[in-house]
């Protein structure tokens, strides 16, 4: 449960809430810009996730080893988000880009290790609430470091100062970026610091093959594996049905944050805020799920959680400045001054924390339902395909928001797209066995 407390962060902070609003709406001299070129680093990731993950998860069965495949990964992360803090104004968006590519992709393969060894050391009764109180875990993880960023580190372009009134520490500069460019190196140390637990603690272990026929005999079963879904057909439906309604949710998650920057001019401070908001409203949902996927059912939950992602998007992307509900409601376009002045600001919010009441939760209770649906022997190569079904097509939701911004010079028509995924991954899941591993639903 440590590594989810090291990993989150990452996600919370650099990718969703502070870093990635800064890089589509502050280093690009034009927004637009900004946001189509944050989508293809997005994109470029998902493809790179997608081919690698089942070979590497192959390769995990094989050698039994996962810490030292995680070590690995944790080296490339790490040095990817320290080198973040060169991303001022006007850098280079192709090599921040870069340096957000590898940490992405170092960070999903570590948890494509993680993720497989909770087959061996937890109980498929138990697996659930397992998986649940990690994510939670995960988002307190985040949510700390947002407020660390938020009262000691980010301040105002205008007034340089934090929403506590004191100087940034450090001597960090605003109006240079340097609150949101710091997330990367703080990213990194306290991932460097959190993982330690995992590798002190948790069990491993290792079949002592050598890795050259490890690399052969993973890629032999791993193909085996893919002629066997065939027959499989529970684990195939809802490997697609996962792979699916997880690009909705990777879209939501890399383009959320700078789709609302962009929406209201929300700077470090606005983001971060919102960024707490739904956290804090995560980790309570996640403690809650786990008790109740434990009790109806892991499917039961994903549903549930679907639903709610459905109208949380739609919702955000129906609300602009003085309207909601794709002007259906109009809203006072009076500011109020402060933090989220407007009522549209306000709406957006309430929006916002439904996708927190369900974004843990729809993650943690798929991990559990392949945990649920797999052997202890089989669990590295078929998390390596969930990866692979949660990255497969994703570059596709990217890649459609940025098509969709070319063509219609509109955030707003980009982010509509991710609708489409929830609803399609929902009906399939519909239709399949839980555990998936069974012929009837």
């Amino acid at each position: 449960m440590m590594f989810d407390w090291a990993a989150q962060p990452f996600f919370t902070v650099v990718i969703t809430f502070v870093f990635g609003p800064y890089f589509a709406a502050r280093m690009a001299a034009d927004p637009n810009a900004g946001q189509l070129a944050w989508s293809n680093v997005g994109t470029v990731s998902s493809i790179i996730i997608a081919v690698l993950s089942p070979i590497l998860g192959s390769i995990a069965d094989e050698t039994g080893n996962r810490k030292h495949w995680i070590a690995f990964f944790a080296t490339i992360k790490i040095i990817s988000l320290l080198g973040l803090w060169y991303a001022a104004p006007g850098s280079s968006l192709l090599a921040i880009g870069l340096l957000i590519v590898l940490a992405s992709i170092a960070a999903e393969f570590s948890i494509v290790f993680n993720d497989s060894m909770m087959t061996r050391l937890v109980d498929s009764k138990s697996v659930g609430k397992i998986s649940n109180i990690a994510w939670g875990l995960g988002y307190a993880g985040g949510l700390i470091a947002l407020f660390a960023v938020l009262l000691l580190l980010a301040g105002s372009p205008t007034t340089g100062k934090t929403i506590i009134g004191i100087t940034p520490l450090f001597g960090l500069d605003p109006a240079q970026g340097e609150d949101a460019r710091i997330t990367g190196p703080l990213s990194a140390i306290w991932y460097f610091v959190f993982i330690l637990p995992m590798f002190l603690f948790t069990p491993d272990s290792s079949k002592h093959v050598a890795l050259g026929k490890a690399v052969g005999r993973g890629l032999t079963e791993l193909g085996a594996t893919l002629k066997d879904l065939l027959d499989r057909t529970g684990l195939l439906k809802f490997l697609i049905a996962r792979m699916i309604f997880q690009d909705g949710i990777n879209g939501l998650l890399f383009l959320g944050g700078a789709f609302a920057a962009n929406m209201f001019d929300w700077q470090t401070t606005e983001t971060g805020l919102f960024g707490i908001m739904l956290a804090f409203v995560a980790i309570f949902s996640c403690l809650i799920a786990g008790y109740l996927d434990a009790r109806m059912g892991s499917k039961a939950i994903i549903v549930i959680c679907l639903i709610l992602l459905i109208i949380a998007t739609s919702g955000i992307i129906s609300t602009g400045p003085g309207f909601t509900l794709f002007g259906l409601a109009q809203l006072s376009s009076d500011d109020t001054g402060g933090l989220f002045g407007t009522m549209a600001e306000k709406v957006y919010i309430l929006y916002g924390l439904l996708i927190g009441l369900a974004f843990g939760p729809v993650q943690a209770s798929s991990r559990s339902y392949l945990a649920r649906s797999v052997s202890v022997e089989e669990a590295g190569r078929y998390f390596g395909i969930y990866a692979l079904s949660g990255r497969a097509t994703s570059f596709l939701a990217t890649a459609i928001n940025s098509l969709l911004i070319w063509l219609t010079a509109s955030a707003r028509v980009g982010m509509a797209s991710l609708i489409a995924f929830f609803a399609i991954g929902l009906l399939i899941l519909l239709f399949t066995p839980y555990p998936a591993n069974k012929t009837d639903k």
